[in-house]
């Protein structure tokens, strides 16, 4: 792992709850002005789709590059209120994400349980394959069938990952609830509900708006959403010196600041993404609600300072951090794996 002082860094964040429980208040104004303007734009952007789709397909699908992305807005609304934090109501949380989740195609209750999950155990090597990109060590893939070794080289590949993997994640894998342990039992059923849900709404649009008209442009924006959804989720906990553990050696700051990412973009890119880019904040407390995690960072660089800070172009990178290498304590590529083990052999 690149050289961080642990010590110093937990000496520094030492009073982190003191710092961060201010921007835990959440804001009825901001949640209101973001629910309205992510609407906006949403609504807004299918009447245009639709419009255009009578003219050309096309022309409707080149609309839903950015219109996944406000999917992708809406999604972080959906994933607040799962953390209770969007607004001061629970009540008013499930109800705002119960709504999200008919856009997003994402089941409210279990996937926001499911996410808790993640956050519990962010970086443990023991659970990267619940809530996050799947992650295997160097051993773990060396002890794999080559039919296996294969299929883990094609999930992990960018082109199936950031393109129909993303979209079978929203579509298709979330409706089913795969986790049958006791911490997911009170909210498996949850996902027959909202599948049912989902299934009356959808049927309703395509009733009033024509099937294939109103399936291929939603479809097509749920396509650019999983793409982005997936790639969120990659560069945040997939980075070359991101901090993984075993369980019986972690740490929940060290995990929050050094096993996930700060995405360092534009003011346009963290509007479009629901503020996610200050990931590790939002690791840290995952009770701030996302249109207070700017103001967190802007106040604190002492945030900053201890995480891994990445740009647009530094992220591009991180499709090559393939495997957990423990000894080398890092992520490396396929490639990097197999001059490795030609070395040691």
């Amino acid at each position: 792992m690149s050289s961080f002082n642990k010590e110093q860094m937990l000496e520094d964040l030492k009073n982190w709850n003191t710092i961060i429980r201010k921007y835990q208040m959440p804001s009825t104004k901001d949640a209101v002005i973001q629910l309205a303007n992510s609407f906006s734009f949403y609504i807004a952007l299918l009447i245009l789709q639709f419009y255009l789709y009578d003219k050309s397909i096309l022309l409707s699908a080149a609309v839903a590059i950015l219109n996944g992305f406000i999917l992708g807005r809406i999604f972080i609304i959906q994933h607040d209120c799962g953390h209770s934090s969007f607004t001061k109501s629970r009540t008013a949380n499930d109800i705002i994400g119960t709504i999200c989740s008919v856009c997003t195609l994402i089941p409210y209750k279990y996937w926001a349980k499911n996410h808790s999950f993640h956050h519990a155990h962010n970086g443990q090597l023991e659970f990267s394959d619940i809530g996050d990109i799947e992650c295997l060590s160097t051993e773990q893939y060396a002890a794999l069938n080559w039919k296996k070794k294969f299929a883990y080289r094609i999930y992990r590949n960018p082109f199936y990952l950031f393109t129909i993997g993303g979209f079978i994640y929203v579509v298709i894998y979330n409706r089913f609830a795969f986790m049958n342990t006791d911490f997911f039992k009170k909210v498996r059923k949850s996902v027959n509900i909202s599948n049912a849900l989902f299934i009356a709404c959808y049927a309703g649009f395509a009733y009033l708006l024509g099937p294939g008209r109103f399936l291929i442009v939603q479809f097509i924006n749920l396509l650019f959403f999983g793409a982005y959804a997936l790639w969120f989720f990659y560069i945040q906990h997939q980075y070359e010196h991101i901090y993984k553990s075993g369980k019986e050696n972690w740490n929940y700051v060290v995990a929050a600041m050094k096993g996930s990412t700060y995405y360092k973009l534009p003011w346009i890119g963290h509007w479009l993404t629901g503020n996610i880019g200050f990931h590790h904040i939002h690791h840290l407390s995952p009770a701030i609600p996302n249109y207070n995690l700017p103001k967190a960072h802007r106040e604190n660089p002492i945030f900053e300072k201890h995480t891994n800070t990445i740009t647009f172009w530094q992220s591009l990178k991180t499709v090559q951090a393939n495997l957990w290498d423990a000894q080398r304590q890092k992520m490396v590529s396929f490639g990097e794996y197999k001059r490795n083990r030609k070395q040691k052999s």
